[in-house]
């Protein structure tokens, strides 16, 4: 069923609908009538020869220099191949897709001025699967994502390339084998394809709704260790988290009670402690914050992708053009750096549990390594080596680069956001968590293998008998980069998670 978009609708959920599952878009009427209300403003204005940043000015330092009539369509052109100044290899096409549907929403308000041809098209690029070949790197965030929102432009005029059907292709090839054609800019049309920061607000959506997942996986890798390690779950009673009031903290414990629910393990192993090592016992906490943090998160990007995020922003109610700076990506960079620190944090603590997993001295009558011949054989010892290497990787990488502003275009943008670095290095460190976890359920599947009668919970079972199918026990020790690196995947994807919710119901 078709995504209808009206500016106002967009969920993260959406978005990853249409950036990875290839959803359908369509343009609400009330969209098309804006949209159509707001460039007639626009061309009574130039008809009155007004000046307009943007539209009949320069930009940035330039935007004193006003363009004479013949000037005023060549110009938009001119601002898409001036502004096509990216570096670097081409962005998965998810997320490129995720910043064109971000900015057709933007569209969708009315309040941009191009014609609604421009956004038909964009959004036929979507639906018919041609996605603009775009650089890597290059925006500072601010006027919004000038660089990789002007490939997208030329896709839209057929120029550059674009993927189609697994091809990379001249943009013109790609949109006729579509069935579609170039779009002539006119005034406007060119600014109000680039000036926003959709490429961080897509690439932002898709990690929010990927950090969720890593979430929850994140709680069934503690409960594997927890279960192995003969846990005291008072840790986890909901009256413990009830009275401190966290909502982030109360989900994550009531997750680990439904994964571990009827564990032998944890019935059966020996005496408990009186209290756990922090790393065993304030998973909620921990985790719990990680997810409040996504919340607001969330919040944050699901309002930039309903916004009306341009300049300058034309209200044709009241036949008044502002300019501003509503295409700033600070909102993003700021939801952004939190989501990286936390995921890093789980991280982390993710790493302590796998410690204890190896520490004979830790883990509860468990082998050294998780090897029976230990001396002989290391086991999984360098399993945590890598461990820790993506854990400190992922600290470097929790610096913020929000506040590096370098200014630009002389002065005139004297601070800008750096939300796409935000962007890309929050990317990075969700998918070296990805594999932490991998090696913490990879050492708790081992671990329960040891166990062997006693049974984990219906939970742990299931996520045992999918990293089973890909991941043999260890009786002697084997190259295991290929296991890391499968598990990594297999968790990514969403196997685990998937039995485990199958087994015990879905988790929150």
């Amino acid at each position: 069923m078709a995504i209808i978009v009206d500016g106002h609708n967009l969920t993260i959920e959406k978005v990853v609908q249409v950036a990875r599952e290839n959803e359908k878009v369509e343009l609400h009427p009330e969209a098309k009538k804006r949209i159509e209300t707001c460039r007639a403003l626009l061309e009574d204005k130039i008809q009155k020869r007004e000046i307009m940043y943007g539209v009949n000015t320069g930009i940035g330092e330039l935007s004193e220099v006003v363009l004479t009539p013949e000037q005023v369509e060549q110009y938009q052109r001119y601002i898409i191949y001036s502004h096509a100044a990216g570096y670097g290899k081409p962005l998965p096409i998810d997320i490129v897709r995720a910043a064109m549907l971000g900015r057709i929403s933007c569209h969708c308000h009315g309040h941009s001025g191009m014609r609604l041809l421009l956004t038909e098209t964009m959004k036929e690029m979507l639906n018919r699967g041609v996605t603009p070949v775009v650089c890597e790197k290059g925006s500072v965030g601010a006027c919004g994502d000038l660089s990789p929102m002007s490939q997208i432009a030329l896709g839209i005029m057929g120029e550059g390339e674009c993927f189609y059907k697994g091809e990379r292709l001249p943009s013109a090839e790609a949109l006729k084998r579509a069935g579609l054609k170039p779009v002539v800019l006119k005034a406007r049309d060119g600014l109000a394809t680039i000036n926003g920061s959709n490429v961080i607000t897509g690439l932002g959506a898709l990690e929010i709704y990927d950090a969720h997942r890593f979430l929850k996986n994140s709680e069934i890798a503690a409960a594997m260790t927890l279960e192995v390690l003969n846990a005291n779950m008072k840790a986890y009673d909901e009256r413990l988290h009830k009275v401190r009031g966290y909502p982030g903290a109360l989900e994550s414990a009531a997750n680990i009670r439904q994964i571990t629910e009827g564990s032998e393990l944890l019935a059966k192993i020996g005496k408990k402690k009186v209290q756990d090592a922090y790393s065993l016992r304030s998973t909620p906490q921990v985790t719990g914050a990680a997810r409040d943090a996504l919340k607001w998160a969330r919040t944050m990007l699901e309002i930039e992708l309903n916004g009306a995020a341009d300049n300058p922003v034309f209200f044709p109610d009241e036949q008044l053009v502002l300019t501003g700076a509503n295409f700033q990506g600070t909102p993003q960079a700021f939801a952004l750096e939190l989501l990286g620190i936390s995921v890093t944090t789980v991280a982390v603590l993710s790493e302590r549990r796998l410690n204890r997993l190896m520490n004979p001295h830790l883990s509860v009558g468990l082998p050294a390594f998780l090897t029976k011949g230990a001396g002989m054989f290391s086991g999984l010892m360098l399993s945590q080596y890598t461990a820790g290497a993506l854990v400190v990787e992922n600290r470097v990488l929790s610096h913020p680069a929000a506040t590096g502003s370098i200014p630009a275009a002389a002065d005139q943008e004297d601070f800008v956001s750096m939300g796409w670095t935000t962007a890309l290095k929050t990317k990075q460190i969700i998918d070296n968590a990805w594999a932490v976890l991998g090696i913490e359920m990879m050492s708790g599947a081992q671990a329960i293998d040891f166990r062997a009668p006693l049974k984990p919970s219906k939970g742990v079972q299931a996520a045992h008998e999918v990293i089973r199918k890909h991941v043999a026990h260890l009786e002697e020790d084997r190259p295991i980069y290929n296991d890391i690196n499968t598990l990594k995947e297999v968790v990514e994807r969403g196997e685990v998670l998937e039995a485990v919710e199958k087994a015990v119901g879905e988790l929150k």
